[in-house]
């Protein structure tokens, strides 16, 4: 199944990392959030990728073509520089990802219109490139599979913007730096779609996926919402940024669900330059 992960907004509010790289490019912990995201998937069992790029999208392409090279040490001959032996591996080998430019100034809409013949078999998830959560990907796919309806979308509780004073009279009785918001729930991205979807899309640049497109998928009883009530944040700023970092220094960040494998190894020489295209 492949995994549609949007990439190509310009990330206004995080204009302080935004102006050299793509929001999904901006790091946490010396790596960039989207890596952050497609090691979830990956370490659930989902590693085919669609990246839908736009701004800045050749820093993202720049990243996975020197992937190998920039996390190993290898040997390189001089004389002969297509053949290069790294000493590391990394725990990616099994990820495809497939990098397509969809356009300077289209919507989410017109971006995942402008991936469809990316996209094969009957249904594909879908996400954000700035978000993480400890959302458990088999149970909303079981969730999807058991409505049988087009879409689903996933539903989450965010982290309130200011904290909360819970009192009687002047004397708090519990305060929370960050509450869950206690009542709604909003898009969380974390999407299932059937293959039927795309017919909701166009690929004009101004089709918003949040628009029209799941507004009218709702209005003919195709959208179910699954609700998730664990962790769940996006990066829209630079204390999100911030935040996220210090969850990850902190050694607990509720997002990390895989298991660090990258080890010390041999691989055979191969050629830097050598290219797969369909």
């Amino acid at each position: 199944m492949k995994v549609v992960i949007l990439c190509g907004g310009l990330g206004t509010r995080l204009r302080e990392e935004t102006d050299l790289k793509p929001k999904p490019m901006v790091e946490i912990g010396g790596r960039p959030i989207l890596w952050h995201i497609m090691k979830s998937y990956a370490a659930q069992g989902f590693t085919e990728f669609v990246l839908c790029l736009g701004y800045k999208g050749e820093k993202i392409k720049e990243y996975f073509l020197n992937y190998q090279a920039m996390g190993s040490d290898f040997t390189i001959d001089l004389g002969a520089p297509a053949d290069v032996t790294y000493h590391r591996h990394h725990a990616e080998r099994d990820w495809r990802v497939t990098l397509a430019d969809t356009g300077a100034n289209a919507m989410t809409g017109a971006r995942v219109k402008r991936v469809e013949r990316y996209v094969d078999g009957d249904e594909f998830m879908l996400t954000y490139g700035d978000g993480v959560a400890d959302i458990d990907l088999k149970a909303l796919l079981a969730f999807h599979h058991a409505h049988a309806k087009t879409a689903t979308v996933t539903g989450v509780r965010p982290p309130s913007r200011f904290g909360e004073l819970i009192a009687e009279g002047d004397q708090v009785v519990e305060f929370s730096e960050k509450p869950l918001a206690t009542s709604g729930r909003i898009n969380g991205g974390f999407f299932v779609f059937s293959r039927a979807f795309f017919r909701y899309l166009s690929a004009d640049d101004a089709c918003a996926l949040e628009k029209a497109p799941l507004e009218e998928c709702a209005r003919d009883g195709e959208l179910k919402m699954y609700r998730h009530d664990g962790f769940w944040q996006c990066m829209d700023t630079y204390r999100d940024m911030q935040s996220l970092q210090k969850q990850w220094e902190s050694g607990a960040a509720p997002w990390k669900i895989w298991r660090d494998q990258e080890g010390v190894g041999t691989m055979q020489p191969q050629s830097m330059g050598q290219n797969r295209s369909s």
